[in-house]
Protein backbone atom coordinates (compact mmCIF):
# COMPACT_ATOMS: atom_id res chain seq x y z
CA UNK A 1 0.00 0.00 0.00
CA UNK A 2 2.86 2.73 0.96
CA UNK A 3 4.13 1.70 -2.58
CA UNK A 4 1.86 2.23 -4.56
CA UNK A 5 0.58 5.64 -2.74
CA UNK A 6 4.18 6.85 -3.42
CA UNK A 7 4.00 6.31 -6.91
CA UNK A 8 0.91 8.09 -7.05
CA UNK A 9 2.99 11.08 -5.53
CA UNK A 10 5.35 10.60 -8.08
CA UNK A 11 2.63 10.84 -10.24
CA UNK A 12 1.47 14.46 -8.74
CA UNK A 13 4.89 15.43 -8.34
CA UNK A 14 5.84 14.91 -12.03
CA UNK A 15 2.09 17.26 -13.17
CA UNK A 16 3.23 19.42 -10.88
CA UNK A 17 5.96 20.07 -12.47
CA UNK A 18 4.88 19.70 -16.04
CA UNK A 19 2.42 22.57 -15.32
CA UNK A 20 5.68 25.49 -14.40
CA UNK A 21 6.82 27.50 -17.07
CA UNK A 22 10.18 26.45 -18.45
CA UNK A 23 13.45 27.55 -17.52
CA UNK A 24 15.50 28.02 -20.82
CA UNK A 25 18.86 29.57 -20.97
CA UNK A 26 19.78 32.31 -23.93
CA UNK A 27 22.81 30.27 -24.20
CA UNK A 28 20.89 27.78 -24.22
CA UNK A 29 17.86 30.65 -24.23
CA UNK A 30 16.02 28.92 -21.28
CA UNK A 31 13.68 30.98 -19.46
CA UNK A 32 12.80 30.88 -16.24
CA UNK A 33 9.55 31.53 -14.47
CA UNK A 34 10.46 33.14 -11.11
CA UNK A 35 9.02 30.73 -8.79
CA UNK A 36 10.32 27.48 -9.97
CA UNK A 37 13.46 28.02 -7.75
CA UNK A 38 12.79 26.33 -5.25
CA UNK A 39 14.97 23.67 -3.40
CA UNK A 40 14.82 19.67 -4.75
CA UNK A 41 16.05 19.01 -0.89
CA UNK A 42 12.78 20.55 0.33
CA UNK A 43 10.84 18.69 -1.98
CA UNK A 44 11.89 15.56 -1.17
CA UNK A 45 11.24 16.38 2.72
CA UNK A 46 7.86 17.02 1.95
CA UNK A 47 7.17 13.95 -0.29
CA UNK A 48 8.90 12.11 1.92
CA UNK A 49 6.84 13.41 5.13
CA UNK A 50 4.02 12.58 3.09
CA UNK A 51 4.62 9.27 2.68
CA UNK A 52 5.59 8.78 6.06
CA UNK A 53 2.31 10.09 7.82
CA UNK A 54 0.26 7.79 5.10
CA UNK A 55 2.10 5.10 6.22
CA UNK A 56 1.61 5.54 9.93
CA UNK A 57 -2.27 6.50 9.25
CA UNK A 58 -3.13 3.63 7.35
CA UNK A 59 -1.54 1.32 10.18
CA UNK A 60 -2.76 3.17 13.39
CA UNK A 61 -6.38 2.96 12.56
CA UNK A 62 -6.26 -0.67 11.90
CA UNK A 63 -4.72 -1.27 15.20
CA UNK A 64 -7.97 -2.68 17.10
CA UNK A 65 -7.01 -6.24 18.06
CA UNK A 66 -3.81 -7.87 19.57
CA UNK A 67 -2.27 -9.00 15.87
CA UNK A 68 -2.86 -5.65 14.15
CA UNK A 69 -1.45 -3.90 17.24
CA UNK A 70 1.71 -5.87 16.88
CA UNK A 71 1.67 -4.95 13.41
CA UNK A 72 1.02 -1.46 13.85
CA UNK A 73 4.04 -1.31 15.98
CA UNK A 74 6.22 -2.36 13.50
CA UNK A 75 4.73 0.13 10.86
CA UNK A 76 5.15 2.70 13.25
CA UNK A 77 8.89 1.92 13.54
CA UNK A 78 9.11 2.28 9.81
CA UNK A 79 7.25 5.40 9.93
CA UNK A 80 10.13 6.76 12.58
CA UNK A 81 12.95 5.46 9.84
CA UNK A 82 10.85 7.57 6.96
CA UNK A 83 10.99 10.39 9.07
CA UNK A 84 14.63 10.61 9.88
CA UNK A 85 16.71 12.21 7.51
CA UNK A 86 19.49 10.43 8.20
CA UNK A 87 18.37 6.95 8.09
CA UNK A 88 18.86 4.26 5.67
CA UNK A 89 15.27 3.64 4.25
CA UNK A 90 15.50 7.96 4.27
CA UNK A 91 18.16 7.76 2.03
CA UNK A 92 16.81 5.57 -0.25
CA UNK A 93 13.83 6.82 -0.90
CA UNK A 94 15.42 9.99 -1.70
CA UNK A 95 17.21 8.27 -3.87
CA UNK A 96 14.32 6.51 -5.68
CA UNK A 97 12.42 10.29 -6.17
CA UNK A 98 15.67 11.48 -7.75
CA UNK A 99 15.70 8.63 -10.25
CA UNK A 100 12.82 10.19 -12.57
CA UNK A 101 9.00 11.26 -11.84
CA UNK A 102 8.09 8.15 -14.23
CA UNK A 103 8.00 4.58 -14.62
CA UNK A 104 10.25 4.65 -17.88
CA UNK A 105 12.81 7.55 -16.32
CA UNK A 106 13.15 5.64 -12.67
CA UNK A 107 14.43 2.30 -14.71
CA UNK A 108 16.59 4.25 -17.08
CA UNK A 109 18.28 6.10 -14.14
CA UNK A 110 18.82 2.64 -12.37
CA UNK A 111 22.41 1.96 -12.03
CA UNK A 112 24.57 0.45 -14.85
CA UNK A 113 21.02 0.05 -17.10
CA UNK A 114 21.51 -0.38 -20.40
CA UNK A 115 17.99 -0.42 -21.20
CA UNK A 116 14.99 1.74 -20.58
CA UNK A 117 11.55 0.73 -19.17
CA UNK A 118 8.95 0.51 -22.61
CA UNK A 119 4.87 0.31 -21.50
CA UNK A 120 3.15 -2.71 -22.05
CA UNK A 121 0.18 -1.25 -23.08
CA UNK A 122 -0.26 0.39 -26.28
CA UNK A 123 -0.11 3.95 -27.35
CA UNK A 124 -3.84 5.79 -27.36
CA UNK A 125 -4.03 7.56 -30.74
CA UNK A 126 -3.00 11.49 -30.03
CA UNK A 127 -6.12 13.80 -30.85
CA UNK A 128 -6.86 14.44 -34.15
CA UNK A 129 -5.07 11.32 -35.54
CA UNK A 130 -7.84 9.60 -36.67
CA UNK A 131 -10.14 12.27 -38.48
CA UNK A 132 -12.06 11.07 -41.77
CA UNK A 133 -10.94 11.50 -45.33
CA UNK A 134 -11.92 15.31 -46.27
CA UNK A 135 -11.43 16.59 -42.59
CA UNK A 136 -9.45 19.88 -41.14
CA UNK A 137 -8.68 18.92 -37.00
CA UNK A 138 -6.57 21.38 -34.57
CA UNK A 139 -5.26 19.93 -31.50
CA UNK A 140 -4.60 22.90 -29.68
CA UNK A 141 -4.76 21.44 -26.10
CA UNK A 142 -1.17 21.50 -25.07
CA UNK A 143 0.27 24.16 -23.67
CA UNK A 144 3.59 23.48 -25.62
CA UNK A 145 2.35 23.15 -29.29
CA UNK A 146 -0.47 22.95 -31.63
CA UNK A 147 -0.89 19.88 -34.60
CA UNK A 148 -3.36 20.15 -36.97
CA UNK A 149 -4.65 17.47 -39.40
CA UNK A 150 -5.42 17.91 -43.35
CA UNK A 151 -6.54 14.35 -45.17
CA UNK A 152 -8.10 14.20 -48.14
CA UNK A 153 -6.70 16.12 -51.30
CA UNK A 154 -3.61 18.64 -49.47
CA UNK A 155 -2.47 21.64 -51.91
CA UNK A 156 0.16 24.24 -51.17
CA UNK A 157 -0.02 27.27 -51.87
CA UNK A 158 3.49 28.99 -50.83
CA UNK A 159 3.03 32.70 -52.11
CA UNK A 160 0.10 33.37 -49.57
CA UNK A 161 1.74 31.24 -46.59
CA UNK A 162 -1.57 28.80 -47.41
CA UNK A 163 -2.48 25.05 -47.04
CA UNK A 164 -5.77 24.42 -48.96
CA UNK A 165 -7.96 21.10 -48.58
CA UNK A 166 -10.43 20.74 -51.28
CA UNK A 167 -13.52 19.33 -50.01
CA UNK A 168 -17.03 18.38 -50.44
CA UNK A 169 -17.46 18.50 -46.77
CA UNK A 170 -18.13 21.28 -44.51
CA UNK A 171 -15.58 24.35 -44.68
CA UNK A 172 -12.71 25.35 -42.05
CA UNK A 173 -10.60 28.30 -41.64
CA UNK A 174 -7.36 27.71 -38.77
CA UNK A 175 -3.83 29.52 -38.24
CA UNK A 176 -0.96 27.85 -36.74
CA UNK A 177 2.56 28.49 -36.53
CA UNK A 178 3.93 25.23 -36.26
CA UNK A 179 6.72 25.45 -33.46
CA UNK A 180 6.93 24.08 -30.21
CA UNK A 181 7.29 26.86 -27.55
CA UNK A 182 3.53 28.60 -28.17
CA UNK A 183 3.53 29.78 -24.64
CA UNK A 184 6.55 32.21 -25.47
CA UNK A 185 4.57 34.64 -27.30
CA UNK A 186 8.54 36.24 -28.11
CA UNK A 187 9.64 33.75 -30.02
CA UNK A 188 6.62 32.40 -31.62
CA UNK A 189 5.98 35.70 -33.43
CA UNK A 190 9.21 35.13 -35.62
CA UNK A 191 7.95 31.80 -36.53
CA UNK A 192 5.69 32.08 -40.21
CA UNK A 193 2.28 31.95 -39.56
CA UNK A 194 0.38 29.18 -42.11
CA UNK A 195 -3.49 29.60 -43.00
CA UNK A 196 -5.24 26.06 -43.33
CA UNK A 197 -8.38 26.44 -45.54
CA UNK A 198 -10.66 23.57 -46.19
CA UNK A 199 -13.04 24.60 -49.17
CA UNK A 200 -14.86 22.73 -51.70
CA UNK A 201 -13.45 22.73 -54.53
CA UNK A 202 -15.23 25.33 -56.63
CA UNK A 203 -15.20 28.07 -53.12
CA UNK A 204 -15.46 31.47 -53.49
CA UNK A 205 -11.88 31.71 -53.05
CA UNK A 206 -9.48 34.22 -54.43
CA UNK A 207 -8.51 32.37 -58.09
CA UNK A 208 -4.98 33.17 -57.57
CA UNK A 209 -4.90 32.08 -54.64
CA UNK A 210 -6.78 28.05 -54.88
CA UNK A 211 -4.60 25.90 -56.57
CA UNK A 212 -6.31 24.38 -59.49
CA UNK A 213 -3.53 21.64 -60.44
CA UNK A 214 -0.87 19.79 -59.17
CA UNK A 215 2.76 20.41 -59.59
CA UNK A 216 3.95 17.67 -57.79
CA UNK A 217 2.19 14.84 -56.28
CA UNK A 218 3.23 12.70 -53.30
CA UNK A 219 1.51 9.49 -52.58
CA UNK A 220 2.81 10.08 -48.68
CA UNK A 221 1.76 12.38 -46.08
CA UNK A 222 3.87 15.77 -44.97
CA UNK A 223 4.90 16.77 -42.18
CA UNK A 224 5.04 20.72 -42.04
CA UNK A 225 7.23 22.76 -39.34
CA UNK A 226 9.50 25.21 -38.51
CA UNK A 227 13.63 25.15 -38.38
CA UNK A 228 13.62 28.62 -36.88
CA UNK A 229 12.89 29.91 -33.20
CA UNK A 230 15.94 29.51 -31.64
CA UNK A 231 18.04 27.28 -34.32
CA UNK A 232 21.66 28.07 -33.99
CA UNK A 233 21.07 26.68 -30.11
CA UNK A 234 21.85 23.03 -29.65
CA UNK A 235 19.82 22.46 -27.00
CA UNK A 236 16.69 23.71 -28.87
CA UNK A 237 17.28 22.54 -32.26
CA UNK A 238 17.22 19.07 -30.72
CA UNK A 239 14.86 19.84 -27.77
CA UNK A 240 12.58 21.91 -29.98
CA UNK A 241 12.64 20.75 -33.50
CA UNK A 242 14.88 16.94 -33.70
CA UNK A 243 13.29 14.95 -30.81
CA UNK A 244 9.74 16.01 -31.79
CA UNK A 245 9.98 15.51 -35.33
CA UNK A 246 11.59 12.27 -33.82
CA UNK A 247 7.89 11.33 -32.22
CA UNK A 248 5.46 13.01 -34.99
CA UNK A 249 7.54 11.16 -37.85
CA UNK A 250 8.54 7.86 -36.56
CA UNK A 251 5.66 5.79 -36.76
CA UNK A 252 5.54 6.64 -40.65
CA UNK A 253 8.58 4.34 -41.18
CA UNK A 254 9.88 6.89 -43.46
CA UNK A 255 7.24 7.29 -46.12
CA UNK A 256 6.27 10.78 -44.89
CA UNK A 257 7.74 14.19 -46.74
CA UNK A 258 8.87 17.45 -44.47
CA UNK A 259 7.79 20.53 -45.44
CA UNK A 260 10.21 23.30 -43.83
CA UNK A 261 9.54 26.42 -42.83
CA UNK A 262 12.59 28.90 -42.27
CA UNK A 263 14.44 26.23 -44.33
CA UNK A 264 18.11 26.80 -43.47
CA UNK A 265 20.82 24.99 -45.96
CA UNK A 266 23.33 25.20 -43.05
CA UNK A 267 20.39 23.11 -40.78
CA UNK A 268 20.63 20.35 -43.15
CA UNK A 269 24.29 19.96 -43.79
CA UNK A 270 24.22 19.24 -40.05
CA UNK A 271 21.23 17.37 -39.23
CA UNK A 272 20.87 15.69 -42.55
CA UNK A 273 21.88 12.45 -41.61
CA UNK A 274 19.22 12.37 -38.92
CA UNK A 275 16.64 13.83 -41.28
CA UNK A 276 17.81 10.74 -43.82
CA UNK A 277 16.96 8.27 -40.65
CA UNK A 278 12.94 9.64 -40.61
CA UNK A 279 12.46 10.48 -44.27
CA UNK A 280 13.16 8.58 -48.07
CA UNK A 281 12.41 11.43 -49.53
CA UNK A 282 14.08 15.08 -49.86
CA UNK A 283 12.57 18.11 -47.80
CA UNK A 284 10.65 20.83 -49.42
CA UNK A 285 11.55 24.36 -48.88
CA UNK A 286 8.09 25.65 -48.26
CA UNK A 287 9.12 29.63 -49.00
CA UNK A 288 11.36 28.99 -52.00
CA UNK A 289 9.19 26.05 -53.69
CA UNK A 290 6.33 27.91 -55.35
CA UNK A 291 4.87 24.75 -56.77
CA UNK A 292 1.92 23.09 -55.93
CA UNK A 293 2.85 20.12 -53.66
CA UNK A 294 -0.40 17.83 -53.01
CA UNK A 295 -0.53 15.11 -50.58
CA UNK A 296 -2.90 12.82 -49.13
CA UNK A 297 -2.26 14.08 -45.55
CA UNK A 298 -0.48 16.60 -44.23
CA UNK A 299 0.22 17.15 -40.08
CA UNK A 300 1.41 20.76 -39.59
CA UNK A 301 3.08 21.11 -36.23
CA UNK A 302 4.77 18.78 -34.23
CA UNK A 303 3.98 17.03 -31.45
CA UNK A 304 6.21 17.27 -28.36
CA UNK A 305 6.56 14.80 -25.38
CA UNK A 306 9.20 17.28 -22.57
CA UNK A 307 12.79 18.13 -22.35
CA UNK A 308 14.28 15.93 -24.84
CA UNK A 309 12.09 13.40 -24.31
CA UNK A 310 10.44 10.27 -25.82
CA UNK A 311 7.32 9.09 -23.60
CA UNK A 312 6.89 5.22 -24.22
CA UNK A 313 3.50 5.48 -23.27
CA UNK A 314 2.37 8.08 -26.28
CA UNK A 315 4.45 6.49 -28.67
CA UNK A 316 3.69 3.48 -31.40
CA UNK A 317 5.19 0.35 -30.67
CA UNK A 318 6.31 2.14 -27.23
CA UNK A 319 9.46 3.83 -28.25
CA UNK A 320 11.72 5.55 -25.95
CA UNK A 321 14.48 7.85 -25.94
CA UNK A 322 16.38 4.53 -26.61
CA UNK A 323 15.36 3.83 -29.72
CA UNK A 324 16.04 7.56 -30.28
CA UNK A 325 19.40 6.82 -29.04
CA UNK A 326 19.80 3.91 -31.74
CA UNK A 327 18.30 6.48 -34.51
CA UNK A 328 21.39 8.63 -33.68
CA UNK A 329 23.53 5.81 -33.94
CA UNK A 330 22.47 4.54 -37.42
CA UNK A 331 22.58 8.16 -38.35
CA UNK A 332 25.95 8.86 -37.56
CA UNK A 333 27.70 5.69 -38.12
CA UNK A 334 28.88 5.88 -41.52
CA UNK A 335 30.29 9.11 -41.18
CA UNK A 336 32.36 8.12 -37.90
CA UNK A 337 33.58 5.06 -39.68
CA UNK A 338 34.40 7.55 -42.50
CA UNK A 339 36.22 10.27 -40.28
CA UNK A 340 38.30 7.14 -38.38
CA UNK A 341 39.71 6.30 -41.62
CA UNK A 342 40.46 9.75 -42.50
CA UNK A 343 42.38 9.63 -39.22
CA UNK A 344 44.23 6.58 -39.78
CA UNK A 345 45.41 7.56 -43.18
CA UNK A 346 46.67 10.91 -41.99
CA UNK A 347 48.85 9.27 -39.24
CA UNK A 348 50.34 6.97 -41.87
CA UNK A 349 51.22 9.65 -44.08
CA UNK A 350 52.80 11.96 -40.88
CA UNK A 351 54.40 8.56 -40.09
CA UNK A 352 55.71 7.72 -43.19
CA UNK A 353 56.94 10.81 -43.83
CA UNK A 354 59.20 10.89 -40.57
CA UNK A 355 60.39 7.23 -41.31
CA UNK A 356 58.37 6.03 -37.91
CA UNK A 357 56.03 3.39 -37.37
CA UNK A 358 52.36 4.73 -36.53
CA UNK A 359 51.99 6.32 -32.99
CA UNK A 360 49.27 3.91 -31.15
CA UNK A 361 48.23 4.09 -27.92
CA UNK A 362 49.81 1.70 -25.45
CA UNK A 363 48.29 -0.79 -24.12
CA UNK A 364 47.78 -0.05 -20.79
CA UNK A 365 46.42 3.64 -21.81
CA UNK A 366 43.86 1.96 -24.33
CA UNK A 367 42.28 -0.12 -21.19
CA UNK A 368 41.55 3.22 -19.35
CA UNK A 369 38.42 4.41 -19.44
CA UNK A 370 38.03 7.53 -21.26
CA UNK A 371 37.10 10.71 -19.80
CA UNK A 372 35.90 14.23 -21.85
CA UNK A 373 35.75 17.58 -20.66
CA UNK A 374 33.26 19.89 -22.86
CA UNK A 375 34.55 23.10 -22.71
CA UNK A 376 33.26 26.40 -22.62
CA UNK A 377 33.98 29.78 -23.49
CA UNK A 378 32.90 33.39 -21.89
CA UNK A 379 30.49 32.61 -19.23
CA UNK A 380 30.38 29.65 -17.30
CA UNK A 381 33.78 28.20 -18.07
CA UNK A 382 35.51 26.27 -15.86
CA UNK A 383 38.88 28.18 -14.64
CA UNK A 384 41.24 26.16 -13.95
CA UNK A 385 40.16 23.28 -16.55
CA UNK A 386 44.33 22.49 -16.90
CA UNK A 387 43.75 21.44 -13.72
CA UNK A 388 40.22 19.67 -13.96
CA UNK A 389 42.14 17.55 -16.82
CA UNK A 390 45.33 16.86 -14.72
CA UNK A 391 43.47 15.55 -11.66
CA UNK A 392 41.24 13.42 -14.29
CA UNK A 393 44.73 11.64 -15.08
CA UNK A 394 46.16 11.52 -11.87
CA UNK A 395 42.49 9.30 -11.36
CA UNK A 396 43.05 6.74 -13.93
CA UNK A 397 41.16 8.50 -17.23
CA UNK A 398 42.29 9.25 -20.76
CA UNK A 399 41.33 12.54 -20.79
CA UNK A 400 40.19 14.95 -24.19
CA UNK A 401 39.00 18.21 -23.84
CA UNK A 402 36.18 19.03 -26.35
CA UNK A 403 35.73 22.60 -27.62
CA UNK A 404 32.92 22.53 -30.04
CA UNK A 405 32.06 25.44 -31.88
CA UNK A 406 29.21 26.21 -34.47
CA UNK A 407 30.57 24.81 -37.39
CA UNK A 408 32.34 21.33 -35.79
CA UNK A 409 30.78 18.78 -37.68
CA UNK A 410 28.25 16.92 -35.62
CA UNK A 411 29.07 13.79 -36.29
CA UNK A 412 33.19 14.21 -34.80
CA UNK A 413 31.45 15.76 -31.72
CA UNK A 414 29.41 11.91 -32.05
CA UNK A 415 32.27 10.40 -32.23
CA UNK A 416 33.89 11.77 -28.99
CA UNK A 417 31.24 10.98 -26.55
CA UNK A 418 29.76 7.73 -27.77
CA UNK A 419 33.62 6.42 -27.61
CA UNK A 420 33.66 7.95 -23.68
CA UNK A 421 33.10 6.54 -20.62
CA UNK A 422 32.30 10.26 -18.59
CA UNK A 423 31.60 13.59 -19.79
CA UNK A 424 32.23 16.49 -17.67
CA UNK A 425 30.56 20.14 -18.51
CA UNK A 426 29.45 23.13 -16.88
CA UNK A 427 25.51 23.43 -17.44
CA UNK A 428 24.61 25.04 -20.48
CA UNK A 429 23.15 24.33 -23.92
CA UNK A 430 26.06 22.10 -24.88
CA UNK A 431 25.59 19.57 -22.25
CA UNK A 432 22.61 18.56 -24.91
CA UNK A 433 25.53 16.37 -26.38
CA UNK A 434 25.26 13.77 -23.33
CA UNK A 435 22.46 12.22 -25.74
CA UNK A 436 25.45 10.76 -27.94
CA UNK A 437 26.37 9.17 -25.10
CA UNK A 438 26.29 5.09 -25.20
CA UNK A 439 23.41 4.16 -21.68
CA UNK A 440 25.85 3.16 -18.72
CA UNK A 441 28.09 6.03 -19.13
CA UNK A 442 28.66 8.83 -16.53
CA UNK A 443 27.51 12.30 -16.78
CA UNK A 444 29.01 15.02 -14.27
CA UNK A 445 27.35 18.03 -14.85
CA UNK A 446 29.01 20.63 -12.83
CA UNK A 447 26.34 23.48 -11.45
CA UNK A 448 26.59 26.70 -11.17
CA UNK A 449 25.13 28.97 -8.73
CA UNK A 450 21.17 29.79 -9.17
CA UNK A 451 21.13 27.11 -11.91
CA UNK A 452 20.02 23.99 -9.93
CA UNK A 453 16.77 23.34 -11.57
CA UNK A 454 17.61 24.18 -14.84
CA UNK A 455 20.27 21.94 -14.54
CA UNK A 456 18.33 18.82 -13.29
CA UNK A 457 15.04 19.49 -15.37
CA UNK A 458 16.73 19.80 -18.61
CA UNK A 459 19.27 18.09 -18.69
CA UNK A 460 19.43 15.65 -15.67
CA UNK A 461 16.33 13.85 -15.95
CA UNK A 462 16.73 13.34 -19.26
CA UNK A 463 20.20 11.69 -18.82
CA UNK A 464 18.45 9.45 -16.37
CA UNK A 465 16.12 8.67 -19.08
CA UNK A 466 18.40 7.72 -20.87
CA UNK A 467 20.17 5.55 -19.06
CA UNK A 468 23.36 7.79 -17.70
CA UNK A 469 24.66 7.21 -14.26
CA UNK A 470 24.24 11.19 -13.69
CA UNK A 471 26.25 12.77 -11.21
CA UNK A 472 25.91 16.53 -10.29
CA UNK A 473 28.57 18.67 -8.97
CA UNK A 474 26.86 21.81 -7.32
CA UNK A 475 29.93 24.01 -6.66
CA UNK A 476 29.57 26.26 -3.30
CA UNK A 477 29.65 29.76 -3.52
CA UNK A 478 33.71 29.85 -2.87
CA UNK A 479 33.82 28.39 -6.68
CA UNK A 480 31.70 31.29 -8.07
CA UNK A 481 34.15 33.97 -10.10
CA UNK A 482 30.59 35.86 -7.91
CA UNK A 483 32.24 34.73 -4.86
CA UNK A 484 34.64 37.71 -5.68
CA UNK A 485 32.31 40.31 -6.47
CA UNK A 486 30.19 40.29 -3.85
CA UNK A 487 29.91 40.35 0.05
CA UNK A 488 29.94 37.40 1.86
CA UNK A 489 26.29 37.85 2.72
CA UNK A 490 24.97 38.66 -0.33
CA UNK A 491 21.81 36.92 -1.59
CA UNK A 492 23.54 37.09 -4.54
CA UNK A 493 25.78 33.89 -2.91
CA UNK A 494 23.73 33.10 0.03
CA UNK A 495 19.92 33.00 -1.51
CA UNK A 496 20.00 32.11 -5.51
CA UNK A 497 16.25 31.52 -5.52
CA UNK A 498 15.51 35.29 -4.28
CA UNK A 499 17.60 36.54 -6.77
CA UNK A 500 15.96 34.44 -9.40
CA UNK A 501 12.89 35.36 -7.81
CA UNK A 502 13.27 39.01 -9.68
CA UNK A 503 12.48 37.50 -13.30
CA UNK A 504 14.27 36.29 -16.02
CA UNK A 505 16.39 38.87 -17.40
CA UNK A 506 18.73 39.33 -13.55
CA UNK A 507 18.84 35.62 -13.84
CA UNK A 508 20.21 35.38 -16.80
CA UNK A 509 22.80 38.44 -16.23
CA UNK A 510 23.79 37.47 -12.81
CA UNK A 511 24.21 33.22 -12.91
CA UNK A 512 24.35 32.99 -16.89
CA UNK A 513 26.09 35.52 -18.09
CA UNK A 514 28.30 36.59 -15.36
CA UNK A 515 29.32 33.26 -13.36
CA UNK A 516 32.33 31.34 -14.48
CA UNK A 517 33.59 28.41 -11.87
CA UNK A 518 36.93 27.45 -10.42
CA UNK A 519 36.40 23.85 -9.13
CA UNK A 520 37.68 22.55 -5.58
CA UNK A 521 39.73 19.87 -6.82
CA UNK A 522 40.07 17.91 -3.49
CA UNK A 523 35.49 18.28 -3.64
CA UNK A 524 35.86 17.34 -7.29
CA UNK A 525 37.86 14.75 -6.86
CA UNK A 526 35.93 12.36 -5.27
CA UNK A 527 33.58 12.74 -8.24
CA UNK A 528 35.66 11.71 -10.20
CA UNK A 529 36.48 8.70 -8.19
CA UNK A 530 32.63 7.84 -8.07
CA UNK A 531 32.84 7.78 -11.99
CA UNK A 532 35.91 6.03 -11.76
CA UNK A 533 34.39 3.14 -9.47
CA UNK A 534 31.40 3.18 -11.68
CA UNK A 535 33.36 2.17 -14.85
CA UNK A 536 35.12 -0.19 -12.98
CA UNK A 537 31.91 -2.18 -11.21
CA UNK A 538 30.21 -2.32 -14.66
CA UNK A 539 33.33 -3.62 -16.60
CA UNK A 540 33.98 -6.32 -13.94
CA UNK A 541 30.27 -7.17 -15.04
CA UNK A 542 30.63 -7.04 -18.45
CA UNK A 543 33.67 -9.29 -18.29
CA UNK A 544 31.47 -11.82 -15.87
CA UNK A 545 28.83 -11.81 -18.36
CA UNK A 546 31.13 -12.77 -21.01
CA UNK A 547 32.65 -15.51 -19.12
CA UNK A 548 29.39 -16.87 -18.24
CA UNK A 549 28.47 -16.58 -22.12
CA UNK A 550 31.69 -18.49 -23.37
CA UNK A 551 31.83 -21.50 -20.54
CA UNK A 552 30.45 -24.85 -21.38
CA UNK A 553 28.14 -26.05 -19.44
Amino acid sequence: MVHHHRASLLAAAHHQQQRKGDFAEEDPLLHQHAAEGGSGGGRMKELRGRLADYACHHHRKHGHDALLLMLAGFALASCLLLLLPGSPVSAAIDELLQLGRTPAAAAAAAPDSDAGLAAAAPAPAPPCSAVPNGTLCCDRTSHRTDVCVMRGDVRTHAATNELFLLTSSSTADERIRPYTRKWESSVMGTIDELRLRAVPPAADVDAAALPSRCDVRHDVPAVVFSTGGYTGNVYHEFNDGIVPLYVTARHYNKKVVFVMLEYHDWWMTKYGHIVEQLSDYPPVDFAADRRTHCFPEAVVGLRIHGELEVDAARMPANRTILDFRRMLDDAHRARVQGIIEEEAAAAAAAASAAAAAPATASESEDDKPRLVIVSRNGSRAIENEAELARAAVGAGFRVAVLRPRRDTELARIYRALNASDVMVGVHGAAMTHFLFMRPGSVFIQVVPLGTDWAADTYYGEPARRLGLRYMPYKILPSESSLYRRYARDNPVLTDPDAVNAKGWQVTKRVYLDGQNVRLDMARFRRRLRQAYAHWAKRRQRHHRAAEQRTTPL
